[in-house]
């Protein structure tokens, strides 16, 4: 008998070849009667091809945005102890013409007590308030995925750790640690073309971010926390966070390396019911703690974060969404004492949001339109998007992400030459 061995993830499967002729029937029973203790394995997943090109010239990247093609697997099994979940995508991309293996979620899930959960593996995390805004989620996100015309869900990306939830008459509150610090996946150049501080222009595959990562376990680990409790249909949620910044946010003076120094991070957050809509607000405090004075140039500033927003349907089928948000750089009189040659950032940065979403054809059809503005930047990110569901299995998708800026090194404005359409076709199963 020739025995293959197949682990994914923590699952271990045994095949086993065993020539027709040689196989008895006592044989097939013993497989049977194994394979009848299996534990029941739930499969769903999709197929997708997705496609998009630029509609600007950018001479540092190429036409096309994506050009992919994807298999999702999702496997969930139920045991007596608790849930087992294993979810990947294989791509084949042909932008960086290479085929990839994305793991998005490999965890185990137990509930050893009626007051706590405990989910240990890869997971998506996330919390806090803001639409497509986050203060107090300080999980990583892949902001490629978002600029180049994948789904939103791609937007979060996937962390290594443990989480803890403990539930109380006076509050609940969940823990994350994650023992290795888990970066976005940040703009580097390969995909999309970025202003780049050092050469004083927008830069792309000619200047790919190299960065200098923490990545030992157990000594660049992150923890984070929410302490949460409804009162009278209010959420009412403090954070806290120890680790890094997400993306680089400060730059090695030898080395030249983009670097991400310590953060901690602490917050507030309230949502609940505001007339006939959804209201939220949210706060945080990002002290830059290998910079607390805000004198090196090359770390980022301390900031304090605001947001404000209102979600309401206006009509049948039809929802609109508005935010105010305000980034605040703390030690700005020492920024700009150090500031070496370029242009400097403003003290506060204003960003305004507006979501629209109408259902037609018995909600089949979703039209939806999504836009950042800044006035401070003089900036803007559109996202309008259509989505048809064919049938229960099928769908097709087209849409675009659109970047105006009077400024080449504002946030939004720095993607001008990225803006791009998109198409894709899912078949789900």
């Amino acid at each position: 008998m020739i025995s293959k061995l197949l682990c994914v993830s923590g699952f271990f499967i045994v095949f086993s070849l065993i020539p027709a002729a040689m196989a008895s029937d006592e044989n097939t029973e013993a497989e049977e009667s194994f394979f009848s203790k299996l534990p029941p394995i739930e499969t769903h997943g999709f197929y997708e091809v997705r496609g998009g090109y630029r509609l600007q010239n950018d001479k540092y990247e190429k036409d096309m945005s994506i050009m992919e093609g994807r298999f999702q697997f999702d496997l969930f099994s139920y045991l007596d102890w608790g849930d087992i979940k294993v979810k990947g995508d294989v791509i084949g991309d042909m932008v960086t013409e290479e085929g990839d293996f994305d793991m998005r979620e490999a965890n185990i899930f137990s509930r050893p007590t009626d007051y706590m959960d405990l989910k240990v593996g890869r997971q998506i995390l996330t919390w806090g308030t803001g639409d497509l805004i986050f203060i107090n989620d300080l999980f990583p996100k892949d902001w490629q995925s978002f600029f180049i015309g994948r789904d939103v869900e791609y937007l979060k990306a996937p962390s290594d750790a443990g989480k803890v939830s403990l539930f109380g008459e006076t509050a609940n509150l969940d823990i994350v640690y994650t023992p290795k610090f888990d970066p976005d996946r940040y703009i580097s150049g390969e995909r999309i073309s970025y202003w780049n501080q050092n050469l004083g222009r927008t830069a792309g595959r000619d200047a790919i971010v190299h960065t200098e990562k923490p990545d030992e376990w157990f000594r660049d680990s992150e923890i984070a926390a929410r302490l949460y409790k409804n009162i009278d249909n209010y959420e009412l949620a403090f954070y806290g966070y120890r680790g890094y910044w997400k993306s680089p946010g400060g730059q090695d003076a030898v080395t030249g390396e983009a670097i991400f120094p310590d953060l901690n991070a602490y917050g507030a957050s309230l949502r609940g019911s505001v007339g006939k809509g959804i209201g939220n607000v949210e706060i945080g405090y990002y002290q830059s703690a290998d910079d607390t004075g805000g004198k090196n140039p090359l770390i980022n500033n301390s900031e304090m974060r605001y947001l404000v927003g209102y979600t309401q349907e206006i009509a049948k089928n039809f929802t609109m969404g508005l935010q105010y948000y305000i980034e605040q750089m703390l030690d700005f009189g020492s920024y700009k004492r150090n500031l070496p040659s370029g242009p400097a950032r403003d003290e506060d940065r204003h960003l305004t949001t507006l979501r629209l979403t109408k259902l037609l054809m018995n909600q089949n059809l979703r039209l939806s339109l999504f836009t950042y503005y800044s006035p401070t930047d003089k900036d803007v990110y559109m996202r309008p998007n259509v989505n048809y569901k064919v049938s229960d299995n099928t769908a097709v998708e087209a849409g675009s992400n659109i970047f105006f800026g009077d400024y080449p090194q504002t946030f939004f404005g720095q993607f001008r030459d990225n803006t791009n359409i998109y198409a894709g076709l899912r078949y789900s199963f």
